[in-house]
């Protein structure tokens, strides 16, 4: 285990996606911390949470040990493009499966949870074929409320910055250079933040 998780959640292996989580794993290594990987397209898990959490739905070894790496880290960067102004379905079948209660969040009583993955920072990086401006001012930026929000900061990662890159489609040689070097220097300033090492969870029964 590590301080730093870099997650490559990008369906497809040769991506621009993954080109940045390598650049990003490249340069937190550089700072002088601790990276591990997790690679989503490389799981085997059934992304389906089938019946929500009336019935518990138990955890293949793959989320298991995904888990494991989550509360081991300190800090956790997630990679993965925008699709229809969101996450791809790849990404989205993890968190269901993964991020369960009484693991990554606690309910109190209506309006109120605990948040068990507190003491954590995150990082999204997002590509997209929208120009970034575009996707926030027309779209509303549907996909970084519901990661940033709904999702990180609701089960307590803090802060979560962000990076959104685009429009990648019809991005030049030169573009991509320069996002790759833009996120080994984001990696740096994240590996310089890290939060205070926090206690470890235990993983969930699924």
């Amino acid at each position: 285990m590590s301080d730093l998780l870099v997650l490559d959640a990008h369906p497809r292996a040769g991506s621009f996606g993954a080109a940045l989580a390598d650049a990003y794993a490249e340069g937190a290594a550089a700072a002088g911390v601790s990276v591990s990987r997790l690679t989503l397209r490389d799981l085997t898990f059934d992304p389906i949470l089938h019946d929500g959490y009336a019935v518990p739905q138990a955890l293949e070894p793959d989320l298991v040990r995904a888990q494991a790496m989550i509360a081991a880290a300190r800090h956790v960067t997630w990679v993965y493009p925008s699709w229809w102004g969101a996450a791809p379905a790849l990404l989205k079948g993890f968190i269901d499966r993964a991020f369960l209660p009484g693991w990554a969040f606690k309910f109190q009583s209506a309006g109120k949870w605990d948040k068990l993955l507190a003491g954590r920072s995150a990082r999204t990086i997002v590509t997209m074929d929208w120009p970034v401006w575009a996707w926030s001012l027309v779209l509303g930026a549907p996909g970084r409320k519901a990661m940033k929000g709904a999702t990180l900061e609701f089960c307590g990662f803090k802060p979560v910055r962000v990076t959104e890159l685009g429009p990648v489609r019809d991005s030049t040689a030169e573009q991509r250079a320069a996002w790759l070097d833009r996120v080994k220097k984001e990696a740096a300033t994240d590996a310089a933040k890290l939060p205070k090492p926090v206690k470890q969870l235990a993983a969930a029964a699924g």
